[in-house]
């Protein structure tokens, strides 16, 4: 989940029509100083859409091509030699005059098809929806999927033979065989409330959950969820800028203590028939079905339950044939069991998979857990009875890279010594031994690993909080460079000649024995013995970090902008942020949301405001999404430490918010109503004292724009001034339209400059 802040209405008029900055003029002509008009440009160049081959030989990149569209293009991994695949100009339909744009694909393993994923459409957070081709490598023939009649398909993959592809459209499935084109509708009840193959909004936003269905490892059965959302209470928007009349949308969107979607796992032949719904036990409505894969055989499927408070995990095993489950394993922990981390892969369509990996032939299989209070993998018997820590020691795993079954590796990203940062480990997946750190020692910061199949070489990018992205591939374990993909020297070398800025980080010492990493951006010609504003940027709940030894793009060179006119910019990450730092870290925010987190970061205000050059009466802070939400609770609750604050479609009343998120943290409102008031911002805006700009997006699917209405009527009962910026039919992200990431930035620099006004000040003042 991401949340941001709030404006008041009072002076928006006002706002809007004064120029960004007096001085403005005089910046645009230095080069060395960033601009509003320049800081999204220094963009890095990336990997983007790649596939490694099956045999770990080489891998599949897509690149600009002579005629305007994009070649897919294959790379010998040892040596780099360059082969176009597929060029642009064989991907030109019959009848069209232009080629297909791919923007996804998947290579068969037998290397002679591609499926092809191009004219899609935005579901919610991803683009999902689209046209699906097939293109045959040797014949170059080029067959769109669905026929004539089937229009916007979704998650198509090929059967493991490369034969058939299945797909879903309008929430049922569907296989076509590519030999004759014939298409089989394996499912015919999906409705706007129930689906099959795919997921209502609250499974996709909070458990990663797009994907719905599974190929069986045979290639004759489909695994697959049903999803059932009629009676959940839904959520309407309005749109007023589509028509002459607006339009209303609406959608089923659980909130914290209402009804869920009913989920279910079945298995259904691939040729048709009916399916068969496994047996897992208790109230459909009240558990979730977070994961789901085929177990290493055709025979059984692997189903994860997770009840309701989300403090119970019980993986079972359920017979393909019968739809009985047995357990074979329980996860349980006092707070909240994360399935959304660690073992999560992402696969090829950036989607969720199952956090199970079965190794040693189907007999064991890999566990992430916090038992013994860090997060390890564990490798445990197929009965569930035997489990093993293979990562032991006092350190989290932060995500797992890469399972090389055959040569008998786990390769995992770790930083034992360093929670800002992450390196690349691998450990025996027997267990035998030690940990070894694979990425270098004398590259400090944040290490990003796409791995072979065959384990032997990776593409491997590095990046630091100053140092922009290189990429390379590398060959284990030595982590040899063999060659460099991009280096992004034009980038460091443009960013050489901007006027240089004092970046650092630290840790604070807030009392108790707690200490918080924390990172600081000082102005140019940073003179120790003036005090000048600061601005912290927070995030502050479960979902995310903020202070991270790897290179950020646009929104860290805002940051760098502001320091750069007076600003020192400073951002720590409290307890209960996901810091590789232990359980006792991360869960100590449960049921203390906006209570724990908004008292560490006022604390580390407090601690940072004493520092000699730091001026206490002028100290603002902002976020988006939950650090919008976390920017209230510090107005709200601390209004001597903050003078100012930019919230960003933000949750002002928890209880708004989806339940998966929400209870999982929090527990169900019914079981505990005055503790979701007291972590509500809402409960403390008669409170505010220093000046607070809302901003948000009428059309915000995820945080609702209804939750910053409710807080404009609290903050007007209470007769608080503030400023408001709704942005119309803008979602989460507010960035659809022509101008509008400019607009917010030039709005929230400006508000800034405004209301807390950069450079020194003598240090007697």
């Amino acid at each position: 989940m991401n949340r941001i802040r709030r404006i008041p209405i009072v002076f928006l008029a006002i706002l809007l029509s004064t120029p960004l900055f007096a001085q403005q003029p005089a910046q645009q002509a230095d080069p060395s100083l960033l601009t509003l008009n320049t800081i999204f440009s220094y963009g890095a160049k990336s990997l983007g859409w790649h596939q490694w081959q099956a045999d770990g030989r080489g891998y599949l990149m897509l690149e600009p091509s002579a005629k305007g569209a994009v070649d897919l293009v294959r790379y010998d991994a040892a040596s780099g030699a360059r082969t176009v695949l597929v060029a642009a100009d064989k991907l030109i339909p019959q009848g069209a005059s232009s080629p297909l744009v791919i923007e996804q694909f998947d290579l068969s393993t037998d290397g002679q098809r591609l499926l092809i994923f191009t004219n899609s459409e935005r579901v919610w957070r991803s683009n999902t929806r689209g046209d699906y081709w097939v293109f045959e490598l040797k014949s170059a023939k080029l067959q769109k999927l669905g026929g004539q009649s089937l229009k916007g398909l979704m998650f198509a993959k090929f059967s493991p033979d490369a034969t058939r592809v299945g797909y879903v459209h309008q929430n049922n499935l569907y296989v076509e065989n590519l030999g004759d084109g014939q298409i089989k509708q394996l499912t015919s009840d999906g409705t706007q409330y129930l689906v099959n193959g795919t997921f209502d909004w609250v499974y996709e936003e909070e458990l990663f959950c797009r994907d719905g269905w599974r190929w069986s490892p045979d290639g004759k059965q489909i695994a697959y969820w049903q999803l059932d959302s009629s009676g959940v209470k839904e959520f309407k928007m309005i749109n007023n800028t589509a028509g002459l009349y607006p339009q209303i949308i609406s959608f089923p969107y659980p909130k914290a203590g209402e009804m869920n979607s009913a989920a279910r796992v079945g298995v259904i032949s691939a040729s048709g028939g009916q399916p068969r719904w496994f047996d897992t036990p208790g109230n459909a409505r009240d558990n979730y079905l977070p994961r789901m894969e085929w177990a290493a055989n055709s025979d059984e499927v692997v189903i994860q339950q997770l009840n309701r408070l989300q403090n119970t995990n019980i993986v079972m095993l359920g017979d393909s044939r019968s739809g009985k489950v047995r357990p074979i394993l329980t996860e349980r922990d006092d707070a909240w069991v994360d399935i959304a981390w660690g073992s999560i892969d992402w696969d090829k369509r950036g989607l969720a998979r199952g956090d199970i990996e079965w190794i040693d032939g189907g007999k064991h299989f890999l566990w992430m857990s916090e038992r013994d209070g860090w997060r390890h993998a564990y490798s445990v018997s197929r009965d569930g009875k035997d489990v093993k820590c293979i990562t032991p020691g006092n350190y989290d795993l932060i995500s797992v890279e890469m399972v090389d079954a055959a040569n008998g590796w786990l390769y995992f990203s770790a930083s034992p010594e360093n929670a800002t940062q992450k390196y690349l480990f691998r450990a025996r997946l027997d267990g035998n031994g030690k940990a070894e750190r694979l990425s270098p020692a004398d590259q400090p910061g944040t290490h990003n690993y796409t791995i072979s199949p065959r384990g032997d070489v990776a593409i491997h990018t590095y990046s630091a909080f100053t140092k922009v992205p290189v990429t390379d591939v590398v060959r284990f374990p030595q982590h040899t460079v063999v060659r460099t993909m991009f280096d992004n020297k034009p980038l460091q070398e443009r960013m050489a000649k901007l006027k240089p800025v004092g970046q650092e980080f630290f840790r604070v010492n807030i009392g108790d024995g707690v200490e918080l990493d924390g990172w600081m951006i000082k102005p140019p010609d940073f003179d120790p013995s003036k005090k000048y504003p600061v601005l912290f940027h927070v995030y502050g709940e479960p979902w995310g970090q903020t202070v991270l030894d790897a290179w950020s793009g646009g929104q860290a060179m805002w940051h760098r902008m502001l320091a750069q006119q007076g600003y020192i910019v400073a951002s720590v990450d409290n307890r209960g942020t996901p810091a590789p730092r232990g359980r006792a870290w991360r869960k100590s925010i449960y049921r203390q949301m906006g209570i724990r987190n908004s008292l560490d970061q006022a604390n580390a205000a407090r601690a940072i405001s004493k520092w000699p050059f730091v001026d206490a009466t002028h100290i603002g802070i902002w976020g988006w999404s939950g650090g919008g939400s976390s920017t209230l609770n510090a107005m709200f609750r601390y209004p001597d430490v903050y003078k100012v604050g930019m919230s960003v479609a933000p949750v002002p009343d928890i209880r708004y918010y989806d339940s998966i998120y929400q209870e999982r943290y929090c527990g169900l409102p019914q079981d505990h109503p005055d503790e979701f008031k007291q972590s509500s911002p809402i409960t403390f805006a008669n409170q505010l004292q220093g000046q607070l700009l809302i901003v948000h997006g009428t059309g915000d699917d995820n945080v609702h724009y209804q939750g910053t209405e409710a807080l404009i009527n609290a903050l007007v009962a209470a007769n608080k001034p503030f400023t408001m910026m709704a942005y119309p039919n803008r979602s989460h992200g507010i960035y659809e339209g022509p101008g509008t990431t400019r607009h917010l930035y030039e709005l929230l620099t400006r508000f800034l400059h405004e209301r807390l006004p950069a450079g020194p000040r003598a240090a007697n003042n």
